[in-house]
């Protein structure tokens, strides 16, 4: 049987982390990354503690150069890459914010990570991905995203990560007929350091669509928007 590896972005903790534990609990041989490497060691330390054991590199997802690296890296110790879970984002809107007064440069901040860092990583990835015909690729967007309730505050946020989506759709065209299955998925309000401790719901909720994604069989779906494990509209 083969051992299924895989790489999740801005792992150090959050959503991301429980997202690494519960892959590594299935069985996984899974990497780790942050832009911090101690801050990688840290969470390598916590899950280690927990009897899981889980590869560790650094990653800025801003920098395409460290992107291709790292896709090097785990092709080289690994020789695969079957799954990429694009959990790295950022909400940088000022509490407030509007789009008639939002400055240009917290939207592409909010692009950076969110959307060109994503396709970065992706676009690094996916060589191994066809080279082995496998490959899930999991990006974590938000119901802010979608444009059937989309509403006020944090554009930013809310337009980098409808970009996102945009992304997952013509990226799963492109692999139709593939076994590389793309697909976008919302946590929900979750109680993590962006999130805050009043959310409703908890980590494991949070991971568990974006594992269930990561883990599709061959029948699964592709190109689609989910939470709960559950289609939900654009």
């Amino acid at each position: 049987m083969v051992e299924r590896v895989a790489v999740v972005t801005g792992a150090n903790r959050g959503i991301g982390l429980e997202i690494v534990r519960q892959l590594a609990r299935r069985g996984m041989r899974v990497v780790l990354t942050a832009r911090d490497a101690a801050n990688g060691e840290a969470a390598r330390a916590r899950l280690a503690a927990e009897g899981l054991e889980v590869a560790i590199h650094a990653l800025d997802v801003r920098d395409a150069s460290q992107a291709r690296a790292a896709a090097a890296w785990v092709g080289s110790r690994f020789g695969r890459v079957d799954v990429l879970v694009n959990n790295a984002g950022v909400l940088p809107d000022p509490k407030g914010t509007r789009v008639a007064t939002v400055d240009p440069d917290v939207l592409r901040d909010a692009f950076e990570t969110n959307v060109i860092g994503a396709l970065a990583v992706t676009q690094a990835c996916l060589p191994l991905m066809r080279e082995n015909g496998y490959g899930r690729v999991v990006n974590l967007s938000s119901e802010l995203a979608q444009l059937v309730s989309m509403g006020t505050g944090t554009p930013a946020y809310r337009v980098s990560k409808a970009g996102l989506n945009a992304l997952t759709r013509t990226l799963a065209a492109e692999l139709a007929g593939t076994n590389i299955k793309v697909n976008t998925m919302s946590p929900g309000w979750v109680r993590s350091d962006m999130g805050g401790p009043s959310a409703p719901r908890s980590l494991e909720q949070g991971a568990d669509t974006a594992v269930w994604l990561a883990t599709l069989p061959d029948d699964g779906p592709s190109g689609g928007f989910f939470k709960d494990r559950s289609p939900i509209a654009w």
